[in-house]
């Protein structure tokens, strides 16, 4: 019993194979029948080919036909090979029937590849849907229970085993891992992960157990949303693809009226036999069909998309591929995008009679009652020091905090609010902090009793490869790159000169940025903005590309963009604009290889020199030709 259930699942899956072989073999026992003269056999095995190799084809052009009202590429070849069968029949030159049946066999071999080299694209993309398990091992009062992932709610806690996958996004409770996340973010290497960090459905768990606490539904999950865009990606057709169709529907009746205009009118002018006038002129239905010039495009723009998404890239449909390929001018956000948006502790100072290590233990004991940026910074370079949290402590909203350590009053925050605490504040300090002001840095200091110990500089730390980033955009020719902040000027000016931008806005509300990517647009028309916060979302919608950061973007900004990062790496944008102008290249490649076939069949036809076999070979040649030159973008 499996035989047969291996061998129907088989056909299935390998229909169009199936067709063309069985086609392929009725022609040829055909051919043999006429050639012993068997002419019975012949009729009977003959019109089997056409109908098995040529069913889907008329399915297809007849649907076309009467559901839409237009005429279809493939009903075209079905009648090209009928009325070669028909002539055959009429002038009892039988050839002309193994002709018409060659015609069937060829497209249907066509359609086979054609459908395998689709099937490529479609499994590199389809890949992503296979990332999440369909369960999840839940606790639940201590016992570990499977569910079903849909059933997952927020608050939940899940195990994950080592070398399992990640079901659904959440926050590690406990346990330490490494994961690999290159089907996610495409970084090559392992992540480390522990106790509060996120991970994402889809990643592969390493050699520790995990505790996770579900913090979003699982249907909002990353992983979720690029299934979701990428499918949306796949049913979008892009602008060009969009024009060659509306040109195809044209085309086609063009083709027609000219197809009876040749069965009919040469006699008349040119003396041809009526047999040379409907040979030629079923000829030219098939080497003028535009199957080549439609297989142009989205073969290579769903290679491309293909191969973004294994890279960390998503482009939510084909015309943002067409489109990053064309910027001249990139606008930056600064805050989460050319910055991580984490601040961090840059540098610490200490009056002579305490350490920084005293520093950084004082200002950690009060900072750690706090829920602040800074505080959390201080904290964490703190951790491997060994300090006392502070008792009564209180925070002053915009100024600083103030609490109990060791039984003496420890004041942490700006010098105005310090020096309400303090007798002075050290001289020796005022130059460097001035300096660290003005490069945009903010400033804290520590102060323990009536005496400062010291200042801390906490800086929002630039992403280690936005220089490199920056460097390489203008190597590809792009025009202008801009920085858009609501930041002060000094803070945006520092960071803009360690990356290497020219061309600062500061102090932007969201509706400025907006009036910004305006104006470059009215200078260069495609423009880039790349952001990751709901501020940058109207700059986003309005940017001919939006760019927004996968893993640090909101919902907002993640929903507004046209291209995704998913690892948040800066470099990954060249990459992308790489991909976009390598697939436009290919496009002019296919299109200028589609009608030159067109154009070298049509003469050759008009000369003579092509029979109806000879042009159909041409024909799917040029399409099979195409569609495996779109392919490349897979590599």
């Amino acid at each position: 019993m499996l035989y047969p259930q291996r061998l129907g699942q088989f056909t299935r899956e390998h229909a169009d194979t199936v067709a063309a072989l069985l086609c392929g073999l009725l022609l040829f026992l055909g051919w043999f029948a006429l050639h012993l003269g068997a002419l019975g056999f012949a009729f009977l095995l003959l019109p089997a080919a056409y109908v098995i190799g040529g069913y889907e084809s008329a399915r297809e052009g007849l649907t076309t036909l009467f559901k839409e009202k237009e005429l279809d590429v493939d009903l075209l070849m079905i009648v090209a090979a009928i009325g070669a069968a028909s002539l055959g029949l009429w002038r009892r030159e039988y050839h002309l029937i193994i002709d018409g049946a060659i015609l069937i066999l060829i497209f249907a071999i066509s359609g086979a590849l054609e459908g395998y080299a689709m099937q490529r694209t479609e499994r590199s993309i389809r890949s992503l849907m296979s990332l999440t398990p369909d369960t999840a091992r839940i606790l639940r009062q201590g016992r570990e229970e499977e569910i079903p992932i849909s059933q997952l709610k927020v608050g939940d806690e899940i195990v994950v085993k080592p070398g399992e996958l990640i079901p659904t996004d959440g926050i590690i409770l406990s346990g330490y891992s490494t994961l690999n996340q290159a089907a996610i973010t495409g970084e090559s290497l392992p992540v480390e992960k522990t106790v509060g960090a996120e991970v994402f459905a889809g990643t592969l768990n390493g050699y520790g157990a995990l505790q996770i606490r579900v913090h979003k539904p699982a249907q909002s999950s990353l992983i979720q949303r690029v299934i979701r865009l990428v499918e949306q990606a796949q049913t979008e057709a892009p602008p060009s693809q969009e024009f060659i169709d509306r040109f195809e529907k044209g085309y086609a009746k063009v083709i027609v009226v000219a197809g009876i205009l040749l069965a009919t009118l040469p006699p008349f002018l040119w003396n041809w036999d009526w047999e040379t006038t409907i040979y030629r002129a079923l000829t030219f239905l098939v080497v003028a069909s535009p199957c080549a010039l439609m297989a142009a495009i989205m073969p290579t723009l769903l290679s491309g998309i293909a191969n973004g998404a294994r890279q960390g890239i998503l482009f939510k449909n084909g015309a943002q591929l067409e489109k990053i390929g064309k910027v001249r001018a990139i606008a930056f956000d600064k805050t989460g995008t050319l910055t991580t948006g984490q601040v961090q502790v840059f540098q610490v100072i200490s009056v002579s009679e305490y350490t920084i290590d005293d520093v950084l233990k004082t200002a950690a004991s009060v900072e750690s009652s706090s829920e602040h940026p800074i505080g959390k910074a201080i904290v964490q370079a703190a951790s491997d020091l060994d300090w006392v949290g502070a008792i009564q402590v209180q925070a002053i909203p915009g100024q600083g905090i103030v609490g109990i350590a060791q039984e003496q009053q420890v004041i942490v925050g700006n010098a105005v609010f310090v020096q309400q605490y303090v007798t002075n504040l050290p001289e020796e300090f005022r130059e460097i902090v001035q300096s660290w002001e003005q490069e945009g840095k903010t400033v804290v200091w520590v102060a323990r009793g009536a005496e400062v110990m010291g200042v801390i500089a906490i800086a929002d730390e630039v992403r280690a490869q936005a220089a490199a980033t920056i460097t390489r955009l203008k190597k590809l020719g792009v025009e202008q790159i801009v920085m858009l902040t609501g930041d002060n000027q000094q803070t945006a000016h520092s960071v803009a000169k360690a990356v290497g931008i020219d061309r600062v806005y500061a102090q932007l509300l969201p509706e400025d940025k907006l009036d910004v990517i305006r104006l470059l647009q009215q200078k260069y028309q495609t423009v880039a903005m790349v952001g990751d916060g709901i501020n940058d979302a109207p700059a986003l919608a309005q940017a001919s590309v939006g760019i927004a950061m996968g893993v640090s973007g909101s919902d907002v900004a993640l929903e507004t963009a046209d291209i995704v990062l998913m690892a948040d790496r800066l470099e990954k944008i060249a990459v992308a604009m790489h991909l976009g102008r390598r697939s436009q290249a290919i496009v002019k490649q296919n299109i200028v290889v589609a009608l030159g076939f067109i154009m070298l069949l049509l003469v050759g036809n008009f000369l003579g020199n092509i029979n109806l076999p000879i042009g159909v070979i041409g024909h799917e040649g040029s399409t099979v030709l195409v569609t495996l030159s779109g392919l490349r973008l897979l590599k």
